[in-house]
């Protein structure tokens, strides 16, 4: 997956990763051909992955650009990317926010080709796609993942997403949150779209 004659560019807000002399950069996923990205996914999580839950939480949604990345090793290779969504948390229909849509952020899917599992890629995506989000004004983010890794690392948790509903089977311990402000957020709704 190489990206033929391109020269990765830095980034102010990008990010270089160096592990056991291997050196590689993060870029705009929008930077990457579509297609290479698919083919990763595709090698990450096997073509199956578009029937998961996940994708029916952000169907029909484009990735957001600015906090979606790639990362490419030292010979452009590409080796992992991580998109993230716009999504919203609808309230049920009763009560005084009955019906109103909380947005957020979905992350993921972080995925990295499998042989490079260990290696601090998948690490450093989620770094640089959460502190790529505006500090003055950061949404909630949401991701379905191992509780334990994305506490430690990011401050993700469930204790917040027990009464959330997904548009498909999903296993509530991994569904998880991460926000300065949980007082705000419903304790029951529906993830789905953002649909403004």
């Amino acid at each position: 997956m190489r990206l033929a004659g391109r020269r990765p560019r830095r980034y102010p807000h990008g990010h270089l990763i160096r592990k056991r002399s291997i050196l590689a950069t993060i870029i705009p996923i929008a930077d990457v051909d579509p297609a290479l990205v698919e083919e990763l996914l595709d090698a990450a999580f096997e073509p199956a992955r578009r029937g998961r839950t996940a994708y029916k939480v952000r169907e029909g949604m484009e990735c957001l650009a600015a906090l979606s990345f790639a990362v490419l090793d030292e010979d452009q290779m590409l080796v992992g990317t991580i998109q993230c969504w716009p999504i919203a948390l609808t309230a049920p229909g009763n009560g005084h926010s009955a019906g109103r849509a909380y947005p957020m952020i979905m992350v993921g899917p972080v995925a990295v080709l499998p042989a490079l599992h260990g290696e601090g890629y998948g690490k450093a995506l989620m770094t640089a796609s959460l502190t790529a989000i505006d500090p003055r004004a950061p949404l909630p983010q949401v991701l379905i993942g191992d509780p334990e890794y994305y506490e430690r690392f990011f401050g993700f948790s469930a204790a917040h997403t027990g009464g959330w509903q997904l548009p498909g089977p999903f296993e509530p311990h991994r569904l998880l949150c991460r926000t300065a402000v949980p007082e705000l957020l419903p304790p029951e709704g529906m993830l789905g779209p953002w649909r403004k």
